[in-house]
């Protein structure tokens, strides 16, 4: 069995920075609680320090990471009831819980760093290395919240410092363009305090990597391409980093802290778990939920082996042999029809199949005929609520990715786009894509798009790509559909799922709503345009 001090002792931290934020009131005997700690008690060691660092991990996305496809085109929120499918079906407002929610933990998580570094300087100590590097990684999860809530909301209230109830209910926003300045400079500090690599103790945690590739993918965000190029740039010459060799087995357990791994977040059986296996398997899996399934759309994006989009009539794509033949990504991320299934039985979801997982048998069987098969591992079979897979947060690829991209739209196409691109589409032993050649900055751009959708699919990005690439309102629109299967008489069928037309309007949508419970609490919000 795996085991991880970091892990183990992130428990620890909740409770100790939790309770550390709560000051002991003077009771009769004066006697001191033994459920809580005082802060006179605490910041007294650097093993206060680390458990309090430890602690601020907590807030870190977890399956939300891979959820959050659910609300793109790459993924369907199986379930109408649940409530991201009205943000699916465009109905959602600013008293929606999954928007509150975002907000919320973001906030909880920044607070919780404000708190740390106004009182990490309390513990005596003269390791400055040791302090130096608590404090980077403060600063770096501190920068990661800011980073996704400017992706969601735009400008929000850019809080530094621990503030009071009255103070809260006087912010007001700041321009979204000083949060991404906040967040550079946070990053850009985080790298120069934080150590290259860890010992095995202390996998997990934020590394110099880590901060740069994240400074990459803000300033990508934010359309400041030059500096996006240039963080990643210096991840890629680090030489610390690499794709994993194989892309099937890179969400097993066996990988998990492997050279692709630039962040993540760390779970253990039984001590820190998840339901990403619960939430994400086919129906038949032990009642797994099927929360969040693929669509035609991604599906269709897979080119074939020899490189071509199936809508290339040269392509040799049969439609009744839809998955023969595909970019082995397809078969690695999704569970196709034929596949086997943790539990040794075959996936069958055609609608006609009598299966658990036939389309419309349940609830709760996938309305598309396809399944995520990303962190989904045989291992978690037995007990589907308590994975302890890691979830990756920013991966090798992805910085490759993103020093493509910036430099693309920078329009500077030299050997090392070309370079960087065709890494991930033939540098692991089993996804040999053909290599690009030179094209126009806009066949680049499309493939470099394209990229980034079946490479990441399922690991969060799509939602922010659609919103800074502007292509939500024509991906986002009409019905969702399934997989293609012969009828009775031979003809083939396209599966839609039921109730699931995608609204978009391009008038809000490419931002989320203030929380109303904010504005309730602080009319000095002012609300994003047409909500």
């Amino acid at each position: 069995m795996k085991t991880n001090t970091f892990k183990h002792t992130i428990i620890a931290g909740i409770a100790a920075l939790t309770l550390g934020l709560a000051s002991c009131d003077s009771g009769l005997l004066e006697t001191v609680p033994n459920d809580r700690l005082s802060e006179d008690l605490f910041w007294k060691t650097e093993n206060d320090a680390k458990l309090a660092v430890n602690s601020l991990y907590t807030d870190l996305d977890s399956t939300t990471a891979v959820t959050f496809d659910g609300i793109t085109d790459l993924a369907h929120t199986n379930q109408s009831f649940n409530v991201a499918a009205y943000i699916e079906a465009g109905s959602y407002d600013a008293t929606s819980s999954v928007i509150y929610d975002e907000w919320r933990r973001a906030y909880r998580g920044i607070r919780g760093v404000n708190y740390f570094l106004e009182n990490v300087d309390k513990v005596p100590s003269t390791n400055t290395a040791l302090l130096n590097q608590l404090k980077g990684e403060a600063k770096a999860l501190r920068a990661y919240h800011y980073l996704k809530l400017a992706g969601l909301f735009g400008s929000v209230p850019l809080v530094t410092a621990s503030i009071s109830i009255d103070e809260g209910r006087s912010l007001t926003s700041t321009p979204v363009e000083e949060i991404w300045n906040f967040v550079e400079k946070e990053l850009t500090e985080a790298a120069a305090l934080l150590p290259s690599t860890y010992g095995a103790a202390d996998k997990g945690r934020f590394t110099k990597g880590a901060a740069l590739g994240l400074l990459a993918r803000a300033d990508l965000y934010a359309g400041r391409y030059q500096k996006a190029a240039d963080a990643a740039d210096q991840v890629i010459k680090s030489g610390v980093y690499g794709l994993y060799e194989s892309y099937e087995k890179l969400y097993s357990y066996a990988a998990e802290n492997n050279k692709e791994v630039l962040l993540d977040k760390q779970y253990l059986k039984d001590i820190a778990q998840n339901n990403v296996f619960n939430l994400l398997a086919p129906y038949s899996q032990k009642n797994a939920q099927s929360t969040y399934v693929p669509t035609k759309a991604l599906v269709d994006s897979y080119e074939t082996l020899e490189g071509k989009k199936i809508s290339d009539p040269a392509s040799g794509y049969d439609p009744a042999k839809p998955y023969a033949n595909r970019d082995p990504r397809l078969k690695f991320s999704i569970f196709l029809e034929g596949d086997a299934l943790p539990s040794g039985i075959t996936f069958q979801p055609r609608p006609t199949s009598g299966t658990a997982d036939a389309i419309g048998s349940t609830y709760i069987a996938s309305t598309t005929g396809f399944n995520i098969k990303k962190y989904i591992n045989n291992e978690d079979f037995a007990n589907p609520t308590n994975s302890g897979i890691n979830i990756i947060l920013l991966r090798y690829a992805e910085v490759l990715l993103t020093y493509a991209e910036a430099k693309i739209e920078l329009g500077q196409t030299d050997a090392t786009v070309l370079a960087a691109i065709n890494q991930v589409r033939n540098g692991r032993t089993d996804v040999k894509q053909p290599s690009v050649t030179a094209a126009t900055q806009a066949a680049l751009r499309d493939i470099v798009r394209r990229e980034r959708t079946v490479e990441l699919a399922f690991e969060g990005q799509r939602i922010f790509d659609i919103r800074r690439w502007k292509t939500a309102e024509q991906v986002l629109q009409g019905p969702v559909f399934g997989i293609t299967y012969p009828d009775a008489s031979g003809k083939l069928v396209t599966v839609q799922a039921a109730s699931s037309n995608r609204v978009f309007d391009a008038s809000r949508h490419y931002l989320w709503p203030i929380p109303q419970k904010e504005r309730d609490l602080n009319p000095n919000l002012k609300q994003n345009p047409n909500w």
